[in-house]
């Protein structure tokens, strides 16, 4: 009797899938549940389990192809599942035991690795069966394998001296420039669509100010080391232009809204995007009821976006949403740039890296450190004046961080 493996409901915002690589073979004997295939999406990077016990009798479609929800991927002939495994003979039953074991082990760690903890461990050279998984129910993460490679390496020879030669002459591009064609990841295609979309249907425009970091910076000196021994994590800078995101979006409530027609819908909650840089592409996990979580739970909850993005672990709950956007180029080195909306939302706030620069204090020219802000919101709903009060509030809040305690 066949068993068709299908495409599976992912979430109601994903209506398609791409095929990133089989994990079985036509002919090969699966037991229910083993994972078969795995899928990408423009959001999440999912397994799909065998419907029934049986043989693989049939792939629809293949390594790369885009596919529906509910679209038939291959067949199970249950049928053929008594057959495809005999009973075993009286001198195979006399096998040792350990060595069954092993197999069965390996094959286990190698289901249970994250795609990116496989990617990794065929970069260097790493036995997945080797590497102890520190992921949910023992599941290897990629930093599991870059942890057992570190192990495994051999210590580097020092590079043997190279006199110094005089650089050559410039000459003329020659011979064969290779060129490469790589085709575009689901999110990656799902990024460049909904950038372009964001741009041909809002009306966006982005106004900019600077923040003195000094005081936020003095009191992550004075209380780093005892906020890291209560809570496990570093006081950093997300949980500060969190607190100040909310606080503004109070006092410019339309900032926090969406536009739905002709309507303007006002949103009373505060679900806090942050963007995150992964190997895939940006995405942008969700602080849900931001304005409840203290401190302490902002930065838990950022860092743990952070390293399951790189792992490739995020769910759709994680991205599902959102009424605002905080973007940081500064860790990347950023000085300066104009962040692009986030559609429905109708503004996201971009951060920049902090430099000394001479600033007037008190007639007096002073070194302080400086970061610039930039709001990006769409000219529709909000008024030019409207989103200069709220980068001004952000300004407030950040300056006088004890005034985050009283919003």
């Amino acid at each position: 009797m066949p068993a068709n493996i299908v495409v599976p409901e992912v979430g109601e915002s994903i209506v398609e899938a791409r095929v990133a690589r089989w994990m079985k073979k036509v002919g090969d004997v699966v037991a229910l549940g083993d994972p078969l295939v795995e899928l990408e999406t423009d959001k999440v990077n999912l397994e799909v389990p065998a419907p029934a016990a049986g043989v693989l009798s049939r792939i629809d479609h293949q390594d790369g192809a885009d596919v529906k929800i509910g679209e038939v991927l291959g067949v199970i002939d249950e049928s053929a599942a008594a057959a495809a495994t005999p009973a075993a003979k009286p001198a195979e039953a006399t096998a040792p035991a350990p060595a069954a074991a092993a197999d069965a082990s390996a094959d286990t760690d190698k289901t249970r690795a994250t795609p990116t903890a496989k990617k990794a461990a065929e970069q260097n050279a790493v036995n997945l069966a080797s590497v102890k998984g520190t992921g949910v129910a023992g599941r290897v993460m990629k930093s599991d394998v870059e942890q057992a490679a570190k192990g495994s390496a051999p210590a580097a020879k020092p590079a043997p001296a190279v006199p110094a030669v005089r650089p050559p002459a410039p000459r003329a591009a020659s011979g064969d420039r290779t060129e490469e064609r790589v085709r575009m990841t689901k999110r990656r295609a799902t990024i460049a669509r909904r950038l372009v979309e964001a741009q041909s249907t809002a009306a966006m425009l982005s106004t900019f100010n600077e923040v003195d970091m000094s005081a936020v910076m003095a009191l992550r000196e004075r209380r780093k080391q005892a906020f890291k021994d209560r809570n496990g994590v570093n006081l950093g800078l997300s949980s500060f232009f969190v607190k100040a995101a909310v606080g503004a979006l109070k006092e410019i409530p339309r900032v926090n809204s969406e536009l739905q027609g002709d309507e303007i819908v006002l949103k009373r909650y505060y679900d806090i995007g942050v963007a995150v840089g992964a190997a895939e592409g940006l995405v942008v996990p969700v602080l849900r009821d931001a304005d409840r979580m203290s401190f302490a739970e902002i930065e838990q909850q950022v860092r743990y976006f952070a390293k399951a993005a790189e792992e490739g672990t995020l769910s759709l709950a994680d991205i599902k949403g959102g009424t605002f956007t905080i973007t940081n180029g500064g860790v990347f080195g950023s000085l300066l740039s104009t962040p692009i909306l986030n559609p429905p939302q109708v503004g996201i706030l971009g951060l920049h890296a902090i430099k000394d620069r001479p600033v007037a204090v008190g007639g007096q020219v002073v070194i302080r450190p400086m970061m610039y802000i930039a709001l990006t919101y769409d000219h529709r709903i909000i008024d030019g004046a409207e989103a200069v009060k709220f980068l001004v509030k952000i300004k407030d809040l950040i300056e006088d961080p004890g005034a985050l305690l009283v919003e």
